[in-house]
C-alpha cells in the first residue's frame, strides 16, 4: 500500500507585507523522508519555513499536514504533529536548560501545565540523546550557540512531533556535533517514522542526508528533486552564482579557484596521493601541472580543478607513449618536479619514466 504525503503545499505564495517573494511552491513530504532547502542566502528559505509553521502568513495557497490546512488547527493539535526549530534566539527569563526542554511536553500537560515522572523522563531522555546532559542545570541564556541549538533540538524531540520543521539546524555547531545532530534526525526518520523539512547551508551535508531536495532562487522554487538530480556540478555553480572556484558533486565540496599562468611545478601523483599537494601549491599561488592521470583517478577530479594543466589517460588503460611525451615536454618547462608515488602498477607503469627523467634533471624536489 502506497504511503499518503504527509505535509504539502499547493501553489503556496510567501512573503512580507503582502508582497509575494515566492511563488507557486509544492512541497510533498512523506513520514520517513527527509526534505531540505537549498539555495543562496536571502533567497528565502526561512521565509518559507516560517510560513509552513504559521510563524508567518502566508499570502496565497495551501498548507496541508496529515491530510488538514494548517490554518484549521488549533495550537495545541499543531504542537502534537509538528515541532519547530527556528534560527531566532529566543531569550527565556529565569530558566535553565532542562526548563526550556521540558516546554516541548506542554502539548500533553494539563491547564496548569504539571510535568508528570513520565514527562521528566521524556525531557532527560531527549537531552542524553543530543548530549546535553550536563548543561540541565545552565541558565540558557549564558551557554554558546552551539550549546543553545542542542537544547533547542532536544525541546523538539521530546514534543514528539510526526513532524520536525528545521531552519539551519548545524548553525554554530562544531563537526562532531553537526554530525551527531543530523545522525539524530535521520535515526528519528528511519525509527520514529518522522517526517523533516529542514533548511542547510552545508551542501556536503544535503547530498549526503536528504531523500528530497528544493532549491530556492529567484521568485520561483528554481529545482527540486533527489540528491542524484540535483548535486550536479554545472547546476550547484549556476545556482549558487559561482564566479570564482568550482564545485564537485563527486565530493561534495568547493575548490579554490585554479592559479593561472605557465605551469612552474609538475606533480607526478596518483590514487589520491596529490591532493594535498595540489592545495598546498594553490594556496601558495603557484600554478602547476600534473600527469599522467587516469581520468577515473580521485586526483585528476582534484587536479581539474586546481592546476593550469592537466595530462589525462582513458580510464583503466595504460599510460600511453603519447600522454608519456606529453608529459615529459610540460616538465621540461616547469622548475621543479615532485612525486607523490612509491610504486608504480601496471597501469601507470609510464609515470615511473617521469619519475626518472625528473632524477636525472635534477629537478626532483619534495619541497615546493
Amino acid at each position: 500500500m502506497r504511503e499518503e504525503t504527509y505535509f504539502q503545499t499547493e501553489d503556496l505564495s510567501v512573503g512580507y507585507n503582502g508582497k509575494p517573494l515566492i511563488s507557486e511552491i509544492r512541497m510533498r513530504v512523506k513520514k520517513g523522508e527527509i526534505l531540505t532547502l537549498i539555495g543562496p542566502n536571502g533567497g528565502g528559505k526561512s521565509t518559507i519555513l516560517k510560513s509552513i509553521t504559521r510563524q508567518l502568513k502566508s499570502i496565497g495557497g495551501s498548507v496541508y499536514l496529515d491530510q488538514k490546512e494548517l490554518h484549521t488547527m488549533s495550537g495545541k493539535e499543531l504542537s502534537r504533529k509538528m515541532a519547530v526549530v527556528l534560527t531566532e534566539r529566543i531569550r527565556p527569563e529565569l530558566m535553565n536548560c532542562e526548563d526550556v526542554v521540558a516546554t516541548g511536553r506542554y502539548p500533553y500537560t494539563g491547564t496548569l501545565g504539571i510535568l508528570t515522572e513520565e514527562d521528566r523522563r521524556k525531557v532527560r531522555d531527549a537531552m542524553e540523546l543530543v548530549h546535553a546532559e550536563e548543561l540541565k542545570d545552565r541558565d540558557f541564556n549564558a551557554i554558546s550557540d552551539g550549546q543553545r541549538q542542542r537544547i533547542l533540538l532536544a525541546r523538539a524531540i521530546c514534543q514528539e512531533p510526526e513532524m520536525i520543521v528545521l531552519d539551519e539546524p548545524t548553525s554554530f555547531l562544531d563537526i562532531r556535533h553537526k554530525l551527531e545532530l543530523l545522525t539524530i534526525l535521520k535515526q528519528m526518520v528511519t525509527e520514529n517514522h518522522v517526517a523533516v523539512i529542514m533548511s542547510l547551508h552545508e551542501l556536503d551535508l544535503a547530498q549526503k542526508i536528504s531523500d528530497f531536495v528544493i532549491c530556492v532562487h529567484g521568485d520561483r522554487i528554481n529545482r527540486a528533486g533527489t540528491p542524484e538530480e540535483v548535486f550536479t556540478s554545472e547546476y550547484i555553480c549556476s545556482l549558487y552564482g559561482l564566479t570564482s572556484g568550482s564545485y564537485d558533486a563527486r565530493f561534495g565540496c568547493v575548490e579554490m579557484e585554479a592559479v593561472k599562468g605557465t605551469p612552474e611545478v609538475f606533480v607526478i601523483a596518483g590514487g589520491g596521493s596529490g591532493i594535498p599537494v595540489f592545495r598546498r601549491l594553490q594556496r601558495s599561488r603557484i600554478p602547476f601541472a600534473a600527469g599522467v592521470l587516469h581520468k577515473n583517478d580521485v586526483d585528476y577530479e582534484v587536479a581539474r580543478s586546481l592546476a593550469a594543466e592537466v595530462i589525462a589517460e582513458e580510464p583503466f588503460e595504460p599510460v600511453s607513449e603519447s600522454h608519456i611525451r606529453q608529459a615529459l615536454e610540460c616538465m621540461k618547462q616547469c622548475r621543479k618536479v615532485i612525486c607523490c608515488l612509491e610504486s608504480f602498477g601496471t597501469m601507470n607503469a609510464g609515470n615511473e619514466r617521469l619519475l626518472q627523467a625528473a632524477q636525472q634533471s635534477g629537478k626532483l624536489t619534495t619541497r615546493i
